[in-house]
């Protein structure tokens, strides 16, 4: 049996591959982290997709981004800065009219007051309400939730949670019940009657989400997107100068500082597994790493029904891992433009241009674009989310030029995208021409993801960007399995520290950090 060559293998240098690997070198350990394609970051990457532009091309904003790794990784001394959108959202609405979030909360009222002069007195209750339930939500994220059936550990680590719900008023646990497990639409119709702000609040409920915002459950996921903060601003949003590989970029720099051995190209084929624990792993090669322990950065359905022999896994959990929901109906385009787009309701250059431009002016809309996939594979009228991070970084294009990030849904990830791939750009263009007339013919070139190429190049199951659904059912303790919840596995010495564990997809560096905080846990070791 061949000795241990590292005491910890990671597979996968994605954001939360990387954070891990560099919290367990501190901590003393010999980290080797295995990267299937030729650059480190899984999908937080920045690269060039047309001569002299060049965007994030998957993940493609900051904000879920957690400060204490931040910190404790040294991001911004390894040249990470992240700068912050100068207010939220611009919705192009109909009739030529627009709606502008952020800017601070009057400016929010006034703008909301040109709708419905009730939502614009509401709007104060609702934010603190939601910043209410999200601080319960930041004091969650780099804890590990109780595994259900688990020893004293774990249940007082119930005991915990318990204590945190109980600073919340009556009313606010039942804001936070219905934000768990109600639809965004009911949610939201509690408290606005204006279709554009619902439409804006919304949008975050059905981000890489394959639901309409009808279904249960789509207000969790609104909620989850508030939880974040750009520069200790809460619930702010901002862009990474360099795109998003400027942050796995800085992580990766500090990983090889404190030691760790970074191999691209280095694709594993097989988790080997000896009398009920990991001891290494097995790449495409063939060559066979030997390692006391090891860490999977992936989805789950591909570490366990890929990577793991299935005689190695009780017959329970691989039947429940292959019922593991993904899919979020995404796809993602970045677009290299001549100019900036000339919004039919605001043409002019202006903030707006440097916030997230949502061209979905209604609940309604979305759930259209939901059924029209369902029933014919995408969106006859798709949800475009438009950024142009160049109006904040020129390092992105040449002088004069842009690039714009486009987020869109819905698609449904089983459509046969080998066929259907320029019928879906088409459609995408067609929305933002119609809010912005001369689009199109500003556009210099482009490059397009489907959700069948969101998997084959970053292992996104089904284009899922969150390694599996932010549904009730797999979340908190049941993510990715009740049982399951401390980010190890049903064999030993086997970790898991991707998005598919607690507190599930964005770019959050949560996961990565806490795999390493249990792993040196079991070594007596802290971070």
């Amino acid at each position: 049996m061949p000795q241990p060559q590292y005491d910890v293998v990671i597979i996968g240098a994605g954001h939360n591959g990387l954070a891990c690997a560099c919290y367990l070198a501190r901590a003393g350990l010999r980290v080797r982290v295995l990267e299937r394609r030729a650059v480190v970051g899984g999908a937080a990457v920045t690269e060039e997709f047309h001569p002299g532009f060049r965007n994030s091309v998957a993940a493609y904003t900051v904000s879920l981004l957690n400060p204490k790794v931040i910190r404790d990784l040294r991001l911004a001394e390894h040249g990470l800065r992240i700068v912050e959108r100068p207010y939220a959202n611009f919705l192009p609405l109909d009739g030529g009219r627009h709606l502008k979030i952020g800017g601070g909360l009057q400016a929010t009222q006034a703008e909301l007051a040109r709708f419905s002069a009730r939502d614009a007195e509401r709007l104060p209750a609702y934010w603190a309400m939601l910043e209410r339930v999200a601080d319960v939500l930041r004091e969650l994220v780099l804890e590990c939730p109780p595994n259900v059936g688990g020893g004293w550990t774990d249940l007082l680590r119930a005991v915990n949670v318990g204590r945190l719900a109980r600073r919340l008023d009556m009313e606010a646990r039942r804001d936070l019940l219905e934000l768990f497990t109600g639809s965004a639409s009911a949610f939201l119709d509690g408290w606005f009657e204006g279709e554009g702000v619902k439409a804006a609040f919304g949008f975050d409920a059905v981000v890489g989400n394959y639901a309409s915002p009808h279904h249960p459950g789509t207000a969790y996921v609104l909620l989850h997107h508030c939880f974040g903060e750009v520069n200790g601003r809460k619930g702010a949003w901002g862009h990474a100068i360099g795109g998003m590989g400027a942050i796995t970029q800085a992580m990766a720099a500090e990983a090889r500082r404190l030691g760790v051995q970074i191999d691209c190209r280095a694709a594993v084929s097989r988790v080997t597994v000896r009398d009920g624990c990991a001891a290494g792993v097995v790449l495409a090669s063939g060559e066979e790493i030997a390692a006391a322990r090891v860490v999977s950065n992936l989805n789950p359905k591909l570490l366990y029904l890929d990577l793991v022999e299935e005689s190695a896994l009780p017959p329970e959990f691989l039947a429940r891992m292959r019922r593991w929901k993904c899919g979020s109906g995404t796809f993602r385009m970045n677009v290299a433009l001549s100019a900036l787009p000339r919004f039919a309701s605001l043409p002019e250059p202006g903030p707006h241009h440097s916030t997230g431009i949502i061209m979905a002016p209604s609940l309604g809309y979305m759930d259209r674009a939901y059924l029209d996939a369902r029933a014919e594979g995408m969106a006859r009228a798709p949800i475009v989310e438009m950024l142009i991070p160049s109006t904040l970084d020129d390092s992105l294009a040449p002088p004069g030029s842009h690039v714009a990030s486009l987020f869109c849904q819905h698609f449904d990830p089983d459509a046969d995208w080998a066929t259907r791939k320029d019928e879906a750009i088409a459609r995408i263009f067609e929305v933002v021409e119609g809010h912005a007339p001369g689009f199109k013919a500003s556009v210099i070139a482009h490059s397009a993801l489907s959700p069948a190429d969101l998997e084959e190049k970053f292992g996104l199951v089904g284009g899922d960007i969150f390694h599996g659904a932010l549904s009730l059912d797999q979340l908190y303790s049941a993510r990715p399995m009740l049982g399951y919840a401390d980010y190890r596995a049903p064999i030993g010495k086997l970790y898991t520290c991707g998005s598919g564990t607690h507190p599930g997809g964005g770019v959050t560096g949560a996961p990565g950090h806490n795999c390493a905080r249990e792993l040196l846990r079991d070594l007596g070791k802290r971070i």
